[in-house]
């Protein structure tokens, strides 16, 4: 049974999923009076951002493009925030920007005259250093050792305030509300009575709302408790959460073959199409798949790249893979298309949506001028 009539691979965003998402995050900002704004890091799909925005508050972003595209095409509110601020950059930022997070006094002093002149709400992000990663998620750890996102209490200013109007941290991955609570107590020991005359307080990303065992409850009253506390505007700004489970990325075998293991050869790519994969690393789910040796039939999944570690992982099926079908990862629309690359001249992925009746439109397709004009 074919999963799509559409070339593969393709990426497809699924309309009706998203609409579950958006209206879990809508009650959220409805019960606290949060903002949540999308974090286009980790989708950017701006074909169907108009969706979005009935939904949400606006974007983030972490620099120039990203938020000229959330202000041309998102509209509502355009946040910025990034570990360094490029001087050739700056000015043509605040075209776009209403929020400006600064990573440093130095940024501050070096760039904030401008983004108030421009009339631009300026805020700090902050380092609570309290970490609550695991382990193997030491790279995506803001507060861990040598951190340089965001401001530690060692190397706060107080006499530098002056014009900043909010506060930001970032500091969760993945993760549930308890993790959540934990930060804010952290944050509020080490910077809590900087909140005096405060406009706003941004938590950051993370929060992994939408998945089925997240404690939305104690993100409301989380939410709840420090908006009345310190009355500001409290800013939430999930990537993961709006299209958790909402993306499909198919394939189609290519070849299989037997080396020590059976091996199929896919038309998508790990080191391409799904580069966290190998990054994290991260085990995509697989539509009608299971762990190794639990189904009939064991394979090696691989991409189509020459990079010999261009390998998905062991799935197994209940019959054999044979070459023309299709094969489908789950939960492919946060940190794919946006991560995804030509090495290899491999091409990149069709991008589609199901549409609510569940046809699915292509909205983009690439091509070989797509993978020369990245280069010289």
């Amino acid at each position: 049974m074919r999963f799509t009539e559409l070339p593969t691979p393709c990426f497809i965003v699924d309309e009706n999923r998203l609409v579950q998402n958006l209206a879990v995050l809508r009650d959220v900002a409805d019960r606290t009076g949060a903002k949540i704004l999308l974090a286009q890091k980790a989708f950017s799909m701006f074909s169907v951002y108009p969706l979005l925005r009935e939904y949400l508050a606006g974007t983030t972003a972490s620099g120039l493009y990203e938020a000229r595209l959330g202000h041309e095409e998102f509209g509502g509110e355009t946040h910025v925030y990034s570990p360094a601020y490029p001087p050739g950059e700056f000015r043509e930022l605040l075209q776009y920007a209403d929020h400006i997070v600064f990573n440093s006094f130095s940024q501050w002093r070096a760039y904030g005259s401008l983004a108030r002149a421009a009339g631009k709400s300026c805020g700090l992000r902050l380092n609570p250093e309290c970490s609550t990663q695991p382990a193997d998620h030491a790279m995506y750890d803001p507060c861990g050792p040598t951190s340089r996102l965001g401001i530690t209490l060692d190397n706060f200013r107080p006499a530098l305030l002056d014009g900043i109007e909010g506060f930001h941290f970032h500091t969760l991955c993945e993760q549930n509300a308890d993790d959540l609570v934990r930060t804010v107590a952290a944050f509020e020991e080490r910077f809590g009575k900087y909140m005096e005359g405060m406009k706003w307080l941004n938590l950051g990303g993370g929060h992994h709302i939408t998945r089925d065992d997240y404690d939305v409850e104690t993100l409301v009253q989380c939410v709840n408790y420090l908006r009345k506390k310190y009355h500001v505007q409290i800013y939430l700004e999930p990537g993961e959460a709006v299209v958790l489970n909402a993306g499909w990325l198919v394939s189609t075998v290519l070849e299989t073959m037997h080396n020590g293991k059976d091996i199929a050869i896919l038309d998508a790519s790990a080191t391409c199409h799904m580069p966290d994969v190998l990054e994290v690393p991260y085990r995509p789910p697989v539509l009608r798949a299971g762990e190794p040796g639990k189904k009939a039939f064991t394979y090696l999944l691989t991409g189509r790249s020459c990079l010999a570690g261009d390998v998905i992982g062991e799935y197994s099926f209940d019959t054999r893979l044979l070459e023309g079908e299709q094969v489908v990862f789950g939960d492919m629309a946060l940190y794919t298309m946006v991560k995804t690359n030509t090495f290899n001249g491999v091409p990149l992925p069709l991008i589609a949506i199901r549409q609510a009746d569940g046809t699915d439109k292509a909205v983009r397709m690439f091509g070989y001028e797509d993978f020369k004009n990245r280069l010289s």
